[in-house]
C-alpha cells in the first residue's frame, strides 16, 4: 500500500518522470534549489523508497521538497500550468511510451523535457509530433553522471526558444556552476546547501532547435571516447614501454592535473591508480578485466561524422579500441600466435637519454586531446549549418567546463578561441593550439614512433597525428585515388589548372585521347 496520497492539484513547480540514479538525483536537485518537484515512477515501490531515503529534512531551508505521486494523472495534476515535466528513462522506446501515456493528460502550452540519451533525430521526430498537438518539448543533454545530476550537471537543451524560456529558471539553478573569471568549477554542493556564489556561471545555455541538444551531447560522449582512450593510452604506454610501477603512474596523473591536463578524468584516473584492492593487495586497476564496455553513443557519433562528412578518426578510433577490447578470448589466443617485438626492450629510462619519457607522453596526451576536440568541434560545425542550428561553439564550450565528465581546463581556451575567432573552423588554426603542437609536436611523434617500434598499440596517439598532418597538408595523394576512381568508374575528377566544381574523364581504355569535360 503506498506510503502517501494523492497530492494536491498545482502543489508542485515541476514534474519528474522516472526514479533511476539519474531521475532520482537530478529531482534531489531540483529540491534543492527550492523547487517543488513531482515525481512519479511506474513501480510505486520505487517512488515510497526515494521517499524514505530522502525526508524532507534533505532539503533543510531551501523551501524546496518532493511531491510524491501513485498514478500518472494524479502526478500531471499536481503540477502547476505551463507544465514543465522532465523524462528521465531508457532512451528509444520506453520515452516513446511515457511520451504517449503523458500526452493526452497534458494541455496545450506544456512543456515535455526529455534528458535521456536520446538519438536527435528522434528529438525532432518528437518535437514536431507534440507540437502538432499543441506542446512544447526540449530534447535536453544531461551529463555528469550520478553526482553531477545531484549536485549540477552540465545541460543542453536544445527546442524552440519559447520551450526554453519555460525551462531556463530551472536549468540555470540546477546546472553546475563555474568562476566567471577563470572559468573553473565551483564544487562546494551539499544536499540541501546549494552552491552558493553570486556571480558564478550556470553550465547551460540554449543550444539550439530541434534535436541540436542531443547533438552537442552525442558529440560529447563521442569526445569523452576519445579522452579516456588517450588516457588509457598514455597509461598503456607508461606501464609497458618504461615500465613504471602504478603507484609512479598514480602520482604522475596527480601531477598533470595540476597543469594543463587538469580535467575530471585526469584526476580520477589518479585516483583509480592509487587504489589497492582489497582481496589481493594488488594495484586495483590489475585486477580489472580489460573488456570494454559502451551505451552507443560513441558509434552514433562516428555515424554522424560519416553521414556529414566530417573526419572524425581519434574518436572512431576510441570506439573501435573499446570494439577489440571485448574480444579478450580471442585475444589471449592470438597473443600465443602472433609474435612481435619484445615490449620494453632497449628502453631508456625515465628521463635519460635523448627525451624525458614521461614528459614526452604528457606532451603526445596533451597534442592528441587537441585533435580530439577539434574533431568533435568541427563535426558540431558542421551539423549547425546543415540544420541551421545557429551553434555558438564558444558557448557549448564554456557549458563543458564544469558539472560534464569531460569538463576540464583545457575547455577555458576552447572558450577563449572561439571568442577571438566565433567563425573559427578548426581548433588547429588558434594561436593558442597551434603553438601547443609547434612546441609539443616533437614528443607527441617521439612517443608514438616508439610505441610502434615497440610494438604497444596507440590507435587514438596515431590517429590524432595523422589527423593534424592530414590538416596541415597541402597536397595529400587523393589525386592518385581520385585517378583510380575515374579508372575503374568514370568517376571524373578536377584539374589542377582549371577551376573548382568543372570535372573531367578520360577514356582509360584509350588515354591518348582527349579529355571529356564531365
Amino acid at each position: 500500500m503506498a506510503a502517501f496520497t494523492a497530492p494536491n492539484p498545482n502543489s508542485a513547480d515541476v514534474g519528474l518522470v522516472g526514479l533511476a540514479v539519474m531521475g532520482t538525483n537530478l529531482a534531489l536537485n531540483m529540491a534543492d534549489h527550492g523547487f517543488k518537484v513531482a515525481v512519479y515512477n511506474r513501480t510505486l515501490a520505487v517512488t515510497e523508497q526515494v521517499l524514505k531515503e530522502n525526508p524532507p529534512t534533505v532539503f533543510g531551508t531551501t523551501g524546496g521538497g518532493l511531491v510524491p505521486a501513485a498514478e500518472l494523472k494524479d502526478f500531471v495534476a499536481s503540477i502547476k500550468r505551463p507544465r514543465r515535466i522532465v523524462i528521465l528513462v531508457k532512451a528509444g522506446g520506453p520515452t516513446d511510451a511515457v511520451i504517449d501515456s503523458l500526452t493526452p493528460l497534458l494541455e496545450k502550452g506544456d512543456l515535455i523535457i526529455d534528458g535521456g540519451n536520446a538519438e536527435w533525430q528522434d528529438t525532432i521526430r518528437r518535437e514536431k509530433a507534440l507540437g502538432e498537438k499543441g506542446l512544447l518539448f526540449v530534447g535536453s543533454g544531461v551529463s555528469g553522471g550520478e553526482l553531477g545530476a545531484r549536485f549540477g550537471p552540465s545541460l543542453m537543451p536544445g527546442g524552440k526558444p519559447e520551450a526554453w524560456a519555460l525551462l531556463k529558471p530551472v536549468w540555470e539553478a540546477i546546472a553546475a556552476k563555474v568562476d566567471s573569471r577563470t572559468g573553473k568549477p565551483i564544487e562546494s554542493a551539499s544536499p540541501g546547501k546549494p552552491v552558493n556564489a553570486p556571480g558564478a556561471v550556470p553550465c547551460t545555455t540554449y543550444i539550439g532547435p530541434g534535436g541540436s541538444g542531443h547533438f552537442v551531447k552525442m558529440v560529447h560522449n563521442g569526445v569523452e571516447y576519445g579522452d579516456m582512450q588517450l588516457i588509457c593510452e598514455a597509461y598503456h604506454f607508461m606501464r609497458d614501454v618504461l615500465a613504471l610501477s602504478t603507484p609512479e603512474m598514480a602520482g604522475i596523473f596527480a601531477e598533470w592535473n595540476t597543469g594543463d591536463l587538469d580535467s575530471f578524468l585526469i584526476e580520477i584516473t589518479a585516483d583509480i591508480l592509487g587504489q589497492t584492492d582489497r582481496e589481493t593487495g594488488k594495484p586495483f586497476v590489475d585486477i580489472v578485466l580489460d573488456a570494454a564496455g559502451q551505451k552507443g553513443t560513441g558509434k552514433w557519433t562516428i555515424n554522424a561524422a560519416l553521414d556529414m562528412g566530417v573526419p572524425a578518426p581519434t574518436m572512431a578510433e576510441a570506439v573501435f579500441a573499446r570494439n577489440i577490447s571485448a574480444l579478450k578470448a580471442e585475444r589471449v589466443a592470438a597473443s600465443k600466435v602472433l609474435k612481435g617485438p619484445e615490449v620494453g626492450a632497449h628502453a631508456h629510462s625515465v628521463g635519460s637519454g635523448e627525451y624525458n619519457w614521461v614528459e614526452a607522453v604528457r606532451d603526445a596526451l596533451y597534442c592528441s586531446k587537441i585533435c580530439s576536440y577539434a574533431q568533435g568541434f568541427a563535426l558540431m560545425n558542421a551539423a549547425g549549418r546543415a540544420n541551421e542550428w545557429g551553434l555558438k561553439l564558444g558557448e557549448i564550450a564554456s557549458i563543458f567546463r564544469g558539472g560534464c565528465i569531460i569538463r576540464a581546463r583545457f575547455l577555458q581556451k576552447i572558450t577563449e578561441a572561439y571568442a577571438r575567432r566565433p567563425d573559427l573552423p578548426n581548433l588547429l588554426l588558434d594561436q593558442y593550439f597551434a603553438s601547443v603542437i609547434d612546441g609539443a609536436q616533437r614528443h607527441w611523434r617521439a612517443v608514438v614512433a616508439r610505441a610502434a617500434v615497440q610494438g604497444v598499440p596507440v590507435p587514438a596517439f596515431a590517429s590524432a597525428l595523422s589527423y593534424f598532418d592530414s590538416y596541415r597538408t597541402d597536397r595529400l595523394p587523393a589525386n592518385l585515388l581520385q585517378a583510380q576512381r575515374d579508372y575503374f568508374g568514370a568517376h571524373t575528377y578536377e584539374r589542377v589548372d582549371q577551376a573548382r566544381g568543372t570535372f573531367f574523364h578520360l577514356d582509360w581504355p584509350h588515354p591518348d585521347r582527349p579529355q571529356a569535360r564531365a
